[in-house]
């Protein structure tokens, strides 16, 4: 991960913590793929992808979050829920950082 990269996700994290959620796991990675941040909100498991750009040109971070990437996502997602018992309710949220705008999308897309 870049120093980018890796400052996008603390901000991302302290935003998320500000808001009231609790992060209980960072770059979680298996063989499927990679989430970005873990968090609870009360009793939901929320799974959060974290982009940021310079700016809004070219689409800006929300766009870069692709179909391609979103199943990728969501296959790790299915994996990290194997060794949570019970299984709680489950959302995905994005935080996407286009320069000094950081927008929290909440329920952005379902694993259905």
């Amino acid at each position: 991960m870049t120093q980018d990269g890796a400052a996008a996700e603390e901000r991302a994290a302290q935003y998320l913590q500000h808001q009231g959620l609790r992060i209980v796991d960072r770059n979680w990675r298996c063989r499927r793929g990679e989430i970005d941040l873990i968090a609870r909100d009360g009793v939901t498991l929320v799974f959060v992808e974290v982009r940021a750009r310079a700016s809004r040109a070219f689409g800006g971070a929300a766009a870069s979050i692709t179909a391609a990437k979103r199943a990728r996502i969501i296959a790790a997602a299915e994996q990290y829920l194997l060794g949570v018992r019970p299984t709680p309710p489950c959302r995905f949220d994005a935080v996407c950082i286009d320069g000094n705008e950081l927008d929290w999308l909440k329920n952005c897309f379902d694993a259905g």
